[in-house]
């Protein structure tokens, strides 16, 4: 009976294990497991003028291009124009890319319906200011807000 609950106590200590390194691998990693197996060469550009490789980061967090999900550097920023709007609702936003995914070395992708989008084509999105910082919330490209649009004007749902 002993061992039994020795070899128990060994079986979820070495699950716990496993697990800690696994999400601890991944954490540095930054990235999902497709990123993480090499799968970059559906992402174009790797690298900045200096030489640096170019990071994939996650869409939302900061200082990661909502378009193509590269992590830019301080004093690299995402082409956007952001239009007057109501005191508390925020203000409308136009979001074109970074200079990586402009340029058309990096795939464009809209983060709402998955589809690739083009160098002209646009991001819209709501942009939330708060002291000392903002917010921004993508609500989808310009072809998945026209898509609601016309359905919602039709009377269909989406």
């Amino acid at each position: 009976m002993d061992t039994l609950f020795q070899l128990l106590i060994l079986s979820i200590v070495g699950v716990i294990l496993i697990w800690f390194g696994y999400t601890l691998f991944f954490r540095f990693r930054g990235g999902s497991r497709e990123e993480a197996c090499g799968d970059d060469d559906n992402y174009g550009r790797s690298r900045r003028k200096d030489g640096s490789r170019i990071e994939n980061g996650v869409p939302g967090d900061p200082r990661v291009c909502p378009v193509c999900s590269a992590r830019l550097n301080l004093e690299e920023r995402v082409k956007s124009a952001a239009f007057p709007g109501v005191p508390g609702q925020g203000r409308m936003m136009h979001i074109w890319g970074c200079a990586y995914c402009l340029d058309g070395g990096r795939r464009r992708v809209c983060p709402v319906c998955g589809a690739v989008i083009s160098t002209d084509q646009i991001l819209v999105a709501r942009m939330f200011e708060k002291p000392g910082r903002s917010h921004v919330h993508v609500l989808g490209c310009s072809y998945c807000r026209e898509a609601l649009a016309s359905g919602a004007k039709k009377g269909g749902s989406r």
